[in-house]
C-alpha cells in the first residue's frame, strides 16, 4: 500500500479515566503510518498530563491546549484548530473515550485507496458500557449496521446521522472542499455528513467492527446543552433546502404530531410553500400554521411532488412506505424521513 499518512483528529475533554486506553488502540493499529492530533479542550482533569506523556514517547503524537490557542469551548474549534494542524492526506476523527480495534486505520485506508477521491469510509459500530447500553443506542447500533452491509446511506440521511462523528475517514482534499468544520454547528458531526453529500461525496462501508463507541451518562453528547435536541430538525431542514428541495416541485409534509407541527412552522419562517397532509381524518380540515391538513390521498393528484414525513410510529411508517412503494416514489429523490 502507498505510503499515505493519515491523521487522527483527537479532542479531549475530561476523559482521563479512559485516555490511556484509547490512546494504546491507536498505538497498537496494524497501519503504523498516521499522526495524531490531540486538542485538549478545556480539562479539568489529568487528561492534558496523560496526553503529554504519551507525546514524549511517540513522536507521532502532537499535543495542544485549545484554552491556550482559541479561548473558547466547544468539539467545533477544537475539530477545526486540529485539521489546521494535520499533515495527513487521509482525516480521521476519534473520541478520546473509545477504543479502536486493530485494523481500524488499515481497513478504512483499503476503501478509500480503493474507491478514490469523492468517498467518505465508514464501517460498523458497536457500544459497550460499565453500566450497560440502553435500548436506543443498541437500535442505532444496529441500523448503522445495517447500513454498513446494504449501503443507501444518504436515502435515509435525514432519520439519523449516517456518519456518526468517531467512524469516519476522508481524504483531506473532500474536507476541504466540503468546508468541514468551518462553522461552530452543532451537532458537528451530522453537519459534516450533511457538508460531505452537499459536496458531491459518496459513502463506502465494510461490515468489519471498526469502532468500540463507550456509553457513558457523562459524554458531552448528553450533557451539552447544544445537544439536548436529538431530533435537529432545524439543522436537517435548513440541509433538506439547500441540497434536495427542488422548488419546481410541489412539497408536501406529512405527519400531524409535534415533529410535523415544528417542520411546518420551519417551513414557514423560510417562506417555503407547501402542503400539509396526513392519515388522520379527525386531523382534515385543521388549520396549523396558517396551513390546513388534507387527506394524503391528495398525493396522488399532485405529479412529482417531494415529501417530508414526520411521523415517528413504526406501524404509521410502514403504511406510508406501503404507500409510496404502490406509488413508484423513490426514496432519497421523492420522499425523506425526518424521523
Amino acid at each position: 500500500m502507498p505510503t499515505m499518512p493519515i491523521s487522527i483528529l483527537l479532542p479531549t475533554f475530561n476523559t482521563a479515566p479512559y485516555l490511556a486506553e484509547c490512546l494504546d488502540s491507536i498505538l497498537a493499529q496494524t497501519e503504523q503510518d498516521w499522526e495524531l492530533i490531540a486538542v485538549n479542550n478545556f480539562s479539568t482533569d489529568t487528561s492534558p498530563e496523560i496526553l503529554q506523556a504519551y507525546a514524549a514517547r511517540d513522536h507521532r503524537i502532537r499535543f495542544f491546549h485549545n484554552d491556550d490557542i482559541l479561548g473558547k469551548t466547544g468539539v467545533s474549534p477544537a475539530m477545526r484548530f486540529a485539521f489546521r494542524q494535520a499533515t495527513g492526506q487521509f482525516i480521521t476523527r476519534m473520541d478520546s473515550d473509545d477504543i479502536m480495534p486493530p485494523d481500524r486505520l488499515f481497513l478504512m485506508k483499503k476503501l478509500l485507496l480503493q474507491h478514490g477521491l469523492g468517498h467518505v469510509a465508514t464501517g460498523a459500530v458497536q457500544f459497550f458500557g460499565e453500566d450497560g447500553v440502553g435500548e436506543g443506542f443498541r437500535k442505532y447500533e444496529a441500523w448503522l449496521n445495517r447500513l454498513a452491509a446494504s449501503g443507501g446511506h444518504f436515502e435515509v440521511i435525514y432519520r439519523e446521522n449516517v456518519l456518526p462523528s468517531p467512524v469516519w475517514m476522508a481524504w483531506r482534499e473532500d474536507l476541504e472542499r466540503a468546508a468541514a468544520f468551518a462553522e461552530d454547528i452543532y451537532p458537528e458531526d451530522y453537519d459534516l455528513t450533511f457538508r460531505l453529500r452537499h459536496a458531491g461525496c459518496q459513502i463506502v462501508a465494510t461490515t468489519e467492527l471498526l469502532h468500540h463507541w463507550r456509553e457513558r451518562p457523562d459524554r458531552t453528547s448528553r450533557t451539552d446543552p447544544k445537544y439536548l435536541d436529538n431530533n435537529y430538525l432545524d439543522l436537517k431542514t435548513q440541509w433538506f433546502l439547500r441540497t434536495d428541495y427542488d422548488d419546481s416541485r410541489p412539497l408536501v409534509l406529512w405527519g400531524a404530531g409535534r415533529k410535523g407541527k415544528r417542520l411546518a412552522a420551519l417551513l414557514r419562517t423560510c417562506d417555503v410553500p407547501f402542503r400539509w397532509v396526513c392519515d388522520q381524518p379527525s386531523k382534515w380540515g385543521h388549520v396549523v400554521s396558517g396551513v390546513a391538513m388534507e387527506d394524503f390521498e391528495i398525493l396522488s393528484e399532485l405529479p412529482d411532488c417531494q415529501v417530508i414525513v414526520a411521523v415517528a410510529a413504526v406501524d404509521g411508517q410502514a403504511f406510508i412506505l406501503d404507500f409510496f412503494e404502490k406509488n413508484r416514489m423513490k426514496a432519497g429523490r421523492d420522499f425523506w424521513f425526518f424521523c
